[in-house]
């Protein structure tokens, strides 16, 4: 009969350290989820104030990158061309 009790009382031990671990998960999750739900809500300010990309540069700055872009096309078919 004594040993039955203490592995009762190792149980309701053991049981217990389950609940408080469980415990200090949920607030965790429920911590992380509001954290989350922040993050969520700033990106979409971010996001609805954001402009493109060539809405921000002047147009100098547009057709350099325009021309960029093109001598990088030509690079590439050139390759292609070559393989």
């Amino acid at each position: 009969m004594q040993i039955n009790q203490i592995q009762k009382e190792t149980f309701n031990r053991l049981l217990e350290q389950i609940r408080t671990e469980v415990s200090l998960l949920k607030k965790t999750n429920r911590e992380l989820e509001r954290e989350n739900e922040k993050l969520r809500q700033k990106l979409k300010k971010v996001h609805k104030s954001q402009t493109d990309i060539f809405s921000s540069i002047n147009e100098s700055e547009r057709m350099a990158m325009r021309h960029h872009v093109n001598g990088l096309i030509k690079k590439i078919d050139k390759y292609l061309d070559e393989s």
